[in-house]
């Protein structure tokens, strides 16, 4: 059967470019009895690819004879084929064995899919098997022996390296402290800026136990929920989870999941599912009521699914609550005098994280410098359990089994000064509020803890002021004063949200 013969001819798919792959390097960075178990858990490539550099002692490579695409690099032949829609990567894949596995590239399907998703679809165990309609036993699978390429070995290569050995024999002093609970004086005095997990709060909640994946798909089958960039009904994103092999699996994360589910969050509410663990105290972005930015989330994911290095959003604290499953993670403190993790590149602006998309591919590369470097955190969270994550810190997230989760972003009074100023001083970075409001999110903030809570916003706002002060040299810092006493006023001298906090 020729590759491409099951293509539905009335396929209607528009054109679109998945995301670039970072670039990193191919050597594994841990050690060699880890390298060892790894290599050999690795099974061998379906299309028996292998990586390019087996091209060096090989008597033929296949790629010499796919006309003029053999003259183009690997990573400039896998952009050209992005720009493909469904109909020609067919076509291509069947002129001969080596354009047919640079056509069948599992990532290329999956942006054809987001970028014109069906409303009705059968999900077929592949992308690239649902994009064409393909039943998984009408799949064909041609070998193309013989073909050497890191651009296609290496999704493969991430997709099935097991990563226990990076997520056990977690250094002692590298483990984030486990706690069985904390009163808010303790969480106020000792434990805002550092990350933790408390064994205990959670399985207080009435939600706990009874919410699981299966539990969901049984209440909610066609209630859509936010899967990235897709809303999928909760019964095809159970055949996703349950049948899929991605290098990067799509993430459940629903921000309107309260409304969709119909349940409270409220503590001391009648029909309560779950409350914020009492020890963070009052969440001071309440204040804003409806007009306040997106704080609460439902995360559901696969084995191998997760979250790349990334901060939290307007300078916030958060906690991250597993209901089933377990979840590593890789935590780095963030300030001006601190470089970023390993492997992670930071914009001047601190706006853009730039890291590998894939987390095995962070894990194979920079893992074991990871955990050599100062600062670094890990930790697993099991069901039950849940994980604060400080203001301003990276963290890499990886499920470690299917998991179900909810978390939520809040303002805590000891962190007021540093939302203020994110919201005042890093406006185009401010994510999260309605559109009407974004660009006055500090004023509308400030006004309404003017209101609520004056004491709280001037304690805030002269934090704010000695912070702005330390970033100043002397010489600024004592004529800045005698210009605001000649006016009879005051400035504030704000730098970056977190300067001159080194967070411990």
């Amino acid at each position: 059967m020729a590759p491409g013969a099951l293509l539905d001819q009335h396929l209607d798919c528009a054109e679109s470019r998945p995301s670039k792959r970072a670039k990193t390097s191919p050597t594994a960075d841990f050690s060699a009895a880890d390298a060892a178990e790894v290599a050999t858990a690795v099974p061998s490539h379906p299309l028996h690819i292998k990586p390019a550099g087996n091209a060096y002692t090989a008597p033929d490579n296949i790629k010499s004879r796919c006309g003029l695409f053999a003259r183009l690099p690997d990573e400039l032949l896998s952009h050209v084929v992005e720009s493909f829609d469904a109909h020609v990567l067919v076509r291509l894949g069947s002129t001969c064995r080596a354009l047919y596995a640079y056509s069948r590239l599992d990532d290329l399907w999956r942006a054809l899919f987001v970028g014109s998703p069906p409303d009705n679809f059968v999900w077929h165990g592949t992308w690239r098997s649902t994009v064409l309609g393909i039943p998984q036993e009408r799949v064909t699978s041609i070998s193309c022996k013989n073909l050497f390429s890191d651009v296609l070995y290496r999704p493969f290569q991430c997709a099935h390296t097991p990563l226990e050995p990076f997520t056990s024999n977690i250094p002692s002093q590298n483990a984030i402290a486990r706690l069985p609970d904390l009163t808010y004086e303790e969480y106020a005095e000792r434990w805002t800026d550092a990350p933790f997990i408390l064994t205990s709060p959670v399985k207080e909640w009435p939600v706990y136990g009874k919410w699981t994946p299966e539990t969901l798909l049984e209440k909610y089958p066609d209630v859509k929920f936010r899967a990235e960039a897709v809303d999928w009904p909760m019964v095809k994103y159970m055949e996703y989870m349950s049948n899929s092999s991605d290098e990067s699996p799509l993430y459940l994360f629903d921000r309107a999941f309260v409304e969709k589910t119909a349940i409270s969050a409220t503590r001391g509410a009648q029909d309560a599912a779950y409350w914020p663990p009492a020890c963070f105290g009052e969440d001071l972005f309440s204040v804003l009521g409806d007009q306040r930015p997106d704080c609460r989330w439902m995360i559901m994911g696969p084995k191998r699914s997760g979250s790349t290095f990334h901060k939290d959003p307007n300078a916030t604290n958060a906690w991250n609550a597993v209901l089933t499953g377990s979840k590593y993670w890789l935590m780095f403190p963030s300030s001006p005098t601190l470089p970023p993790p390993p492997g992670v590149i930071l914009s001047d602006d601190h706006s853009e994280i730039t890291s590998p998309l894939s987390i095995a591919e962070y894990l194979l590369t920079f893992h074991s410098l990871a955990r050599r470097t100062p600062g670094c955190r890990e930790g697993i969270c099991h069901a039950g359990e849940v994980v604060h994550v400080p203001s301003g810190w990276f963290h890499l997230v990886l499920n470690l089994e299917d998991s179900l989760a909810l978390t939520q972003n809040f303002v805590p009074k000891k962190k007021l000064s540093d939302v203020l100023g994110f919201l005042r001083d890093q406006r185009d970075q401010v994510s999260g509020f309605k559109d009407e409001v974004c660009d006055q999110a500090y004023e509308l903030f400030a006004e309404r803890l003017r209101v609520r809570h004056p004491e709280i916003l001037e304690e805030g706002l002269a934090e704010l002021e000695r912070k702005g002060k330390k970033g100043r040299g002397k010489w600024e810092e004592l004529t800045k004063a005698a210009e605001e006493e000649e006016s009879g006023g005051f400035s504030f001298g704000f730098g970056d949200d977190d300067d001159d906090a080194d967070i411990p």
